[in-house]
């Protein structure tokens, strides 16, 4: 991102931002101060080195499982504090069923120093529990979930520490014997007693000003798949599986998804200045990296771009999931539209999300039905790098907007990011974005994480007269938490597809829950699930406007059925 970074080529000739007009706009309301929560990230306000800039995931985690979303906000020291051995605490906020949240943090146990990025959420042991897994720099935390409020760190036991500079992180059961796999992504090799000097060479300068250095010039740190042995361990499988990176590429984000219907989950790594990686699932334990053969790996013309955010999604409604990937200032953000059979066209600018990106540096983003209309929507959080940047006389700036891109229903998106309400155009430093229904009213909402400061919480007051319905799935002899099972509803004359993902976002980690818009339709003519066991399960005639709990094999169930009981772990 310095000033060895290629100038991006100009736009198409007549490329142009489409504004929305004519339609509902979902209005999005700050309301973090009547939330109570009251989390504040670290920051050094000169960001010298590029670990103090790249951090800020947040975190939607029902950890009490009683329905209701709770929050997790990642935290990293300054290098000066961690240097002295001040620790930076996240936060951990209980959902309080009434609009407000709980500092639960000290009691949850959620208290292990960890210079943190992000993380994901994943059931390692299938008690039905959700856990928690922390990206940092210098070693990485599992959280198993005790099931009584309180957290314990396993990290040692479970051999999934890692130890190198991680930021992205994704559980998925990659070998279908029921139990997650972890892949983990790392950035540069970067350590706290041989730190690069601020402005100290090409590669840390921007626009001939000086800034923290990399990642280009740094070396890359290879990545990590951890398989899970099904008795709380897992083992480093990377290189055995070919997914270890060993090109050295900086890595930031990562999702499993099924992108072909195999049944398979495969990986998709966004990485930083160099090209992005598409991981096949072979399903023999190993798999192919087909970035470039599939077209995801760089933009149309051939540009490798400083990726960040992994958005997936059927915005189009053909049943398989696209990839939106967000990316640096004066790079466009990229969809990447799945054309089926391993083939996917860039049509960033074709479908109008491009132009309205390129003034921004684009972090955590996300595919929701914001207006419950049954087409998927993006929204994106910006912000720069280098807060020196307000020295020239040109440019976004170092606080920066969201961007809102409604779905057109017709392959286009236009933009709606000044007419969704003011909090939207509020210039912040916002690193982490997840999406959830908060609030059970059936609107998704958004969380956001600033780097600098307090967080965001959007509130979503929908459109009038439109429905939805959502699903929260339990695997019994899939994955607990049902991690890349497959959704498709057909309501309205209209189907739609969705998948349950861990990660994914910037460092981030939206609601499990499976949430549709149904526009005018009061209910769903036909659910099919497909688990990751290979059940397939239908339902008829599902009313809206409800959510819905499925055990695999049992169909709806009552929540108290769903939801474990209390375990006590040795």
């Amino acid at each position: 991102m310095g000033e060895g970074h290629p100038t991006p080529p100009p736009p198409p000739p007549g490329a142009r931002a489409t504004k929305c007009s004519g339609r509902a706009i979902p209005q999005l309301e700050d309301i973090t101060a009547s939330t109570h929560i009251d989390f504040t990230h670290t920051s050094d306000p000169s960001k010298r080195y590029i670990v103090e800039s790249m951090s800020g995931g947040v975190i939607l985690i029902d950890y009490d499982r009683d329905g209701w979303p709770d929050i997790y906000f990642t935290n990293a020291p300054t290098v000066d504090q961690a240097i002295k051995g001040v620790n930076a605490p996240g936060g951990l906020y209980h959902n309080n069923h009434d609009g407000t949240f709980t500092d639960v943090t000290a009691k949850s146990g959620l208290n292990t120093p960890c210079f943190g990025s992000g993380g994901a959420v994943g059931d390692y042991n299938n008690d039905g529990w959700p856990d928690l897994y922390l990206t940092c720099l210098g070693g990485n935390v599992l959280y198993r979930n005790n099931g009584d409020g309180t957290f314990t760190d396993v990290t040692e036991q479970a051999h999934v520490r890692d130890g190198r500079y991680s930021t992205g992180a994704a559980f998925g059961d990659y070998d279908l014997d029921g139990f997650v796999d972890l892949m983990v992504v790392n950035y540069v090799d970067f350590h706290l007693n041989d730190m690069p000097t601020f402005g100290s060479a090409s590669f840390c300068k921007y626009r001939g000003i000086d800034v923290q250095c990399g990642p280009r010039g740094l070396r890359g740190a290879g990545d990590s798949l951890f398989h899970n042995n099904g008795d709380g361990t897992f083992t480093d499988v990377s290189k055995a599986a070919g997914v270890s990176d060993p090109d050295g590429y900086y890595g930031l984000g990562v999702v499993w998804a099924d992108f072909n219907n195999t049944g398979r989950p495969d990986i998709y790594v966004t990485n930083d200045s160099t090209p992005k990686y598409l991981y096949k699932n072979l399903g023999n334990g190993k798999f192919e990296e087909i970035g470039l053969q599939s077209g995801t790996a760089v933009s149309e013309d051939g540009s490798e771009q400083a990726s960040m955010g992994i958005a997936l999604g059927d915005y189009n409604h053909t049943g398989r999931p696209s990839i939106y990937v967000t990316n640096f200032t004066d790079e466009n953000d990229l969809l990447y539209r799945n054309q089926g059979n391993w083939d996917f066209d860039e049509v960033s600018y074709p479908s109008g999300v491009a132009l309205p990106s390129l003034p921004w540096v684009k972090w955590g983003t996300a595919f929701v039905d914001l207006t419950n209309d049954g087409w998927l929507d993006l929204i994106t959080v910006t912000g720069h790098v280098y807060p020196q940047v307000d020295q020239l006389p040109s440019g976004g700036g170092y606080r920066q907007p969201k961007l809102l891109q409604m779905n057109q229903k017709d392959g286009t998106f236009c933009d709606a990011s000044d007419e969704a309400g003011p909090a939207l155009m509020e210039r912040r430093v916002s690193r982490g974005l997840a999406v959830g229904d908060l609030f059970n009213d059936g609107n998704m909402d958004v969380v956001i994480e600033d780097l600098d400061g307090r967080p965001m919480i959007l509130r979503n007051h929908g459109v009038p007269g439109n429905h939805w319905v959502s699903f929260e799935l339990d695997g019994t002899k899939s994955n607990r938490l049902a991690l890349n099972a497959r959704i498709k509803i057909v309501a309205g004359g209209v189907t739609q597809t969705s998948e349950i993902h861990s990660g994914g976002s910037y460092l981030s980690q939206n609601d499990l829950r499976v949430h549709f818009g149904l526009g005018s339709a009061t209910k769903i003519d036909k659910v099919e699930i497909h688990w990751p066991s290979g059940l397939v399960e239908n339902l008829t005639n599902v009313a809206a406007d409800q959510h819905y709990n499925m055990l695999e094999g049992k169909g709806v169930v009552d929540p108290s059925i769903a939801r474990p009981a209390p375990v006590k772990h040795p």
